[in-house]
């Protein structure tokens, strides 16, 4: 089967013969009362890594927003939305808005919304804040952070990041969007997954040591909850190595293999939405169900992501730095082939039989 689902974009696997073995996988205990081992050298690591002050742990993104909006929404506030946003920071600013807080959303990359809506959250003596994403699946760009950035430092408001699709993929030595952007201050928060470029199943929180030193101190789930395991430490410890000593290298061959994938698809007549990062997914076309399309490249031996929203599926295909160049033509062969197949005057060709369409 080729493996077009998986989203560890560098191909970083970790497995645990590499990592050395441990005496517990955890201690039993909370982090507010004793943080795991290596989670103190690996959060030092990464706020040097991303550009900030200091870094914390958690076990996911959602108890670190969850409980980042909770501290922050303990002064007067207004969350502004950028309508890109995944839905996991989301969740973090919904339950603030739960309890009171104002939220908008704005459409993505609008700048001139934001200020606006910043402008009226002053007016109301509310700090406002901009939660937005590093990138924004399906966009042709990153969103315009920088601008954001500015207009909440002359706000007195705050900017923060879900960068979980861009740590490790871009910005000097993958230090993601705030190196990317050379975007810093004590107004900016970046909360990141390590589990896909870096392939690591935890989270982490990169800001000034004043808001680290506050999260630290109100975090629900540092007190509530597991910490990142001994095992999710050690591979995000192993990520950091490989990163300093292959990280460039496997960057160039990820944005070469989709740089591949979207000039083969202009060669077989596949139209993808704009955007060269590596999760390309097909532009709706007429008379193409993607369950069906997805079921057909399963049976050709290509497993792909089956996005669903309501009633609308979308097909999408995770390139990442382990595909070899012969993999990425197959893959297009099949999809080709499959799309042929599902169109209204679709005929199977030997080629397609030979496949097993």
């Amino acid at each position: 089967m080729l493996d077009f689902a998986s989203a560890l974009y560098l191909g970083m696997h970790h497995p645990s013969a590499e990592l050395g073995g441990w005496n517990a996988l955890t201690l039993g205990r909370p982090a507010a009362s004793r943080e795991p081992p290596g989670a103190a050298q690996l959060a030092q690591a990464l706020a040097l890594l991303c550009g900030c002050q200091a870094a914390t742990l958690l076990p996911s993104t959602l108890h670190l927003f969850c409980d980042l909006f909770e501290l922050l929404a303990r002064e007067p506030l207004a969350i502004l939305v950028d309508g890109a946003s995944y839905p996991i920071a989301r969740s973090g600013a919904e339950r603030a808005a739960a309890r009171g807080t104002p939220l908008t959303v704005f459409a993505h990359a609008d700048v001139d919304g934001a200020r606006r809506l910043a402008t009226a959250a002053r007016r109301q003596g509310r700090r406002p804040l901009i939660l937005a994403d590093g990138h924004a699946p399906g966009a042709p760009g990153p969103p315009p952070l920088a601008a954001y950035a500015a207009l909440m430092r002359e706000a007195g408001g705050w900017l923060v990041l879900d960068d979980t699709q861009v740590i490790g993929l871009c910005g000097e030595d993958g230090g993601g969007s705030l190196r990317r952007h050379g975007v810093a201050g004590p107004h900016v928060v970046a909360g990141s997954s390590l589990s896909k470029a870096f392939g690591a199943p935890l989270a982490v929180l990169c800001a000034s040591a004043q808001l680290v030193h506050r999260f630290g101190q109100a975090s629900q789930s540092r007190v509530h909850a597991s910490p990142p395991s001994v095992a999710a430490i050690r591979a995000a410890l192993a990520a950091l190595r490989i990163n300093r000593a292959q990280g460039d290298r496997l960057r160039r061959r990820l944005w070469r293999r989709v740089a591949q994938w979207r000039l083969g698809a202009v060669r077989h007549g596949i139209a993808l939405h704009a955007g060269a990062f590596p999760v390309q997914t097909l532009a709706p076309r007429r008379g193409i169900d993607s369950v069906a399309l997805h079921a057909c490249l399963r049976r050709a031996g290509v497993d792909a992501v089956l996005q669903r929203a309501g009633a609308q599926a979308a097909l999408s295909f995770i390139v990442t730095a382990r595909h070899a160049p012969h993999e990425i033509e197959r893959a297009l062969a099949l999809l080709a082939a499959c799309l042929r197949a599902q169109a209204p005057s679709g005929r199977q060709t030997r080629r397609e039989y030979e496949y097993g369409i």
